[in-house]
């Protein structure tokens, strides 16, 4: 008995741990994943050209990828298609990082965002709206309009190395 009070007697005296979250906010560490973000480029045009790699490789398929054409007068991504439809059933998300590591384009990324509460399950799907990260200021956003046949590439050249 005496041993046990002299634990709570310990402890006593010691400073809370307590955050006060609204004022307070915890700092994460570096490799935490949260709240997924759809990126764009400097120039305001998609990242995600539609290939649903992300989708294949999430184990709880969570990701639903609808792909769509480009056109001249409608430019979304630098590639032939852009993603129509982009949704992430966050129910069923488990943050493995996965649809992360298999996108060629770098476009979905796991960010440090951790706020995530739904009253029911259809303000659980994000959308691509609620997950593409508006254009830098100055610059359009998509769609843009291309003259018909010329398009400027977003994505620079890759240099000849020997």
């Amino acid at each position: 008995m005496l041993e046990g009070l002299g634990t709570v007697l310990k402890h006593v005296f010691e400073e809370p741990v307590t955050v006060q979250y609204p004022e307070q906010i915890k700092k994460f560490r570096e490799r935490f994943k949260g709240r997924h973000e759809l990126k764009r480029y400097d120039n305001g045009l998609e990242k995600c050209i539609g290939c649903a790699l992300c989708a294949a490789a999430c184990p709880a398929d969570a990701i639903w990828v609808e792909a769509a054409e480009n056109t001249d007068d409608e430019r979304y991504s630098p590639g032939e298609r852009y993603a129509k439809t982009y949704e992430i059933n966050m129910l069923r998300c488990i943050f493995c990082g996965y649809c992360e590591e298999a996108c060629p384009t770098e476009a979905i990324v796991l960010e440090h965002h951790y706020e995530l509460s739904f009253y029911d399950r259809k303000s659980a799907i994000y959308t691509k709206d609620m997950l593409l990260v508006p254009p830098p200021p100055g610059t359009p956003g998509t769609p843009m309009k291309t003259e018909p046949g010329v398009f400027t590439r977003s994505i620079p050249e890759m240099e000849d190395r020997p």
